[in-house]
């Protein structure tokens, strides 16, 4: 018996938070690492060394920048402060979520068991000196996101000498804004209306495809880095802005 897990996460965490009358805020950074050898059971490891399999974790986020706030609308101080103009018109609020993030590890796999093992935890080979990583952060260009030329398939019997994981793809730049009010019709009843948008300024939010970090061979037979729009390529995206409009009835 062996202990095959392993697993180690360090971070450096910070907040700021302030409230007053003109705006609640609280702002959040994170700087983190986190390894192991295994973050699912998707991840097949190396059953003759696990050490092998040691990558970033699929969910490891290097930065991670959050900002919350809630901001009244300057409208009140210039309103009679009783009839159906302040009714209408006071009480507004902008509540919202901003996040900039690190993109999420590129797993790396290749299917086609050229170590003869049959356990899935095959990889590519990996050239660090051949050229530049990351070629291009718009996928809207068509080009490859990570330079494919850098990666070959493994030896026949052998396991590639790539990382699983052990660089990121694109990052996330989302803010999500809300904008509300709340209405008294008694002492217990109140009507919270509320007009949400998530991703207000429609910012692409770009991620790997499942299947397009394998280097092994496609339906067509042919090596998956040849192929256009197949290994590394970025092809799929998150959703773009979406916008609701709710009423709550409390009571």
């Amino acid at each position: 018996m062996r202990t095959a897990a392993s697993s180690s996460y360090n971070s450096f965490q910070t907040s700021l938070q302030h409230t007053d009358k003109y705006a609640d805020f609280l702002i959040g950074y994170t700087f983190s690492r986190s390894f192991d050898n295994a973050s699912a059971e998707q991840d097949l490891t190396n059953v003759l060394n696990p050490a092998l399999s040691r990558g970033l974790s699929n969910f490891d986020v290097t930065h991670v920048f959050v900002a919350s706030y809630t901001v009244p609308l300057p409208f009140d101080g210039y309103l009679p402060k009783k009839g159906l103009v302040h009714e209408a018109i006071g009480g507004w609020q902008v509540s919202g979520i901003t996040t900039f993030a690190t993109g999420l590890p590129i797993t790396l796999s290749e299917n086609d068991d050229q170590s003869l093992t049959g356990t899935g935890a095959d990889l590519p080979n990996y050239n660090p000196k051949g050229g530049k990583l990351i070629l291009n952060k718009n996928p809207r260009l068509g080009l490859p996101y990570f330079n494919p030329a850098l990666f070959s398939p493994e030896a026949l019997g052998t396991f590639g000498n790539s990382q699983r994981r052990f660089f990121h793809g694109p990052g996330l730049n989302n803010t999500d804004l809300a904008l509300l009010k709340t209405f008294g019709f008694t002492e217990t009843a109140k009507l919270e209306f509320r007009a949400e948008a998530f991703n207000v300024f429609n910012h692409a939010q770009f991620g790997p495809t499942p299947g397009v970090n394998n280097i092994g061979k496609p339906s067509s037979g042919s090596i998956n880095n040849l192929v256009p729009g197949g290994f590394g390529y970025i092809n799929s995206a998150n959703d773009p802005r979406i916008m609701q409009i709710a009423l709550k009835l409390l009571f």
